[in-house]
């Protein structure tokens, strides 16, 4: 028979909402330490495989006729779920910009899921709209120092916010040409191609960062306008491409600039970053995520616009939600504010972050996370089986065994590949992975990648990390020399 008690029917708002939850949610944090602890590290281990057994093993099918109950569902599935998942929150899940959300964030993501806003019409959501109203212009402000009129809307992340910068400037200029770096994101040629645009010109990059000079020459061969996306915080390597000397190429040739901030767009909250992105405020839009650096459960994006007005091109109308009388009487229009109809308040969660810890405190957790970084790549020059791509300009550390630079291009790439995998099979590290040249210039190749955004993690912590990952290679690779492999990098 189910669980009834409390029912799992009971509505987590209203007068007795606070009560339902104060009996479930006890439920759930047990499991998620039960899950957690049987986990016991990073990741899962046995990959895929083991963890699809775990499912069709639960005790329940997903969808019963007859339901199991509200404790009994909760309890079994969030263990599932904690047992099963990588945590971000362990210092050797390193792989991708997936950061551990604070506490203060998912505290404040609960009471936002309990009242649910809506945030397309002002009716449904108040005060979470007017949170978001104050967050967003102080977001703005933030990117944009003394300008007249920015503004920022919230979004689902870069994709979204990359989306916005073309359809802003295709707004602008029907005919435009997106121009982007070979360090671009992937969903700018994905938002291209949604938006009707052609393929974007792609300009050669040195380093992991846009060449102005190749901007300037792909620009002069257009035959009509440009948007030109340029990178604060490659998802690669974390290099931020010369913004000042990239904002004046677009200038001088009429191109409009938006700049994808994703990554490293926060680390203007810290005075000893900030100038890494110096002239990000001459671009005409910016993406930026604070579920990067920000440490906010997914999704937390923003487009912040320097001039509100461009922000008109979003503007529909639906009269159940924004008529005109409405808006002449006074409720805000909400509907212009996404591309998107319903959408979660995830303003309110990144707003009670911000008030926590103050923009010097987010700075702060910005700029340990950047010394850590700095801190693993030097260990990593001093060890004498991995070699050091180069050293890292947020919290991105690349590096590769030894080993694999003495066998041809294709079996040390497989090398690297297959420590990955081994360490991710046995559930020991998640690490993660980029093809590129040597930061010096050369043929590709294929990198280990520490993306590093625990914000209380030390150097310390990844000192036996750097130690498994030459152990991982196999014998007879780790046993080969200079000298023994015609063939280098």
């Amino acid at each position: 028979m189910a669980d009834s008690t409390p029912e799992a029917g009971s509505l987590a708002g209203g007068a007795e909402g606070h009560r339902r939850l104060a009996e479930l949610i006890p439920v759930a944090l047990r499991a998620f330490a039960d899950g957690t602890a049987e986990r016991g590290g990073p990741a899962p281990a046995g990959g895929p495989a083991t963890v699809a057994a775990s499912l069709a093993a639960a005790d329940a099918p997903l969808l019963p006729r007859e339901g199991v109950g509200a404790t009994r569902a909760l309890e079994g599935l969030s263990r599932l779920l904690a047992a099963g998942s990588v945590d971000p929150a362990e210092t050797w899940c390193a792989a991708h910009l997936h950061c551990p959300p604070l506490a203060v964030a998912v505290a404040a993501d609960v009471v936002a899921s309990a009242v649910n806003p809506s945030m397309d019409s002002w009716d449904q959501a108040p005060a979470a709209s007017e949170i978001e109203r104050e967050f967003a212009g102080g977001i703005a402000a933030l990117c944009y120092p003394g300008a007249a009129a920015p503004d920022a809307v919230v979004t689902t992340g870069g994709t979204e916010s990359n989306m916005l910068g073309l359809l802003l400037a295709r707004e602008r200029e029907p005919g435009v040409v997106p121009v982007c770096g070979r360090n671009a994101h992937h969903s700018v040629a994905r938002a291209a191609w949604l938006l009707g645009l052609p393929a974007p010109v792609v300009v050669d990059c040195a380093g992991d960062r846009l060449l102005p000079g190749a901007l300037d020459t792909a620009l002069a061969g257009l035959p009509g306008p440009a948007v030109v996306v340029a990178t604060a915080g490659t998802t690669n390597t974390g290099e931020i491409d010369p913004l000042p000397a990239v904002a004046e190429v677009c200038r001088a040739r009429g191109a409009r600039l938006h700049v994808d901030a994703a990554y490293g767009g926060m680390a203007l909250c810290s005075p000893a970053l900030r100038h890494l992105l110096d002239g990000l405020d001459r671009a005409d839009s910016i993406a930026l995520d604070m579920h990067k650096f920000g440490w906010q459960p997914i999704s937390a994006g923003l487009f912040v616009a320097r001039e509100a007005a461009d922000l008109s091109a979003l503007t529909v109308r639906a009269e159940y939600l924004n008529a005109d009388d409405d808006t002449e009487a006074g409720l805000p229009d909400l509907l212009g504010r996404s591309i998107r109809t319903s959408r979660r308040p995830d303003a309110f969660r990144m707003a009670v972050t911000l008030r926590a810890l103050g923009t010097d405190g987010m700075g702060a957790l910005v700029a340990h996370c950047r010394d850590t970084a700095a801190a693993v790549a030097a260990a990593i020059g001093e060890h004498p089986a991995l070699r050091l791509w180069g050293a890292p300009t947020l919290s991105t550390v690349l590096f590769r065994p030894v080993a694999a630079d003495h066998l041809d291009a294709g079996a040390g790439d497989e090398l690297v590949a297959g420590v990955r995998r081994a360490l991710l099979e046995a559930g020991t590290a998640v690490i993660g992975r980029a093809t590129l040249p040597p930061r010096a210039g050369g043929p590709e190749r294929l990198w280990l990648k520490l993306t590093l955004l625990h914000p209380s993690a030390t150097p310390a912590d990844y000192a036996p990390l750097l130690d498994v990952v030459a152990a991982a290679v196999p014998v007879r690779e780790a046993g080969v020399r200079a000298g023994q492999s015609t063939v280098g990098s």
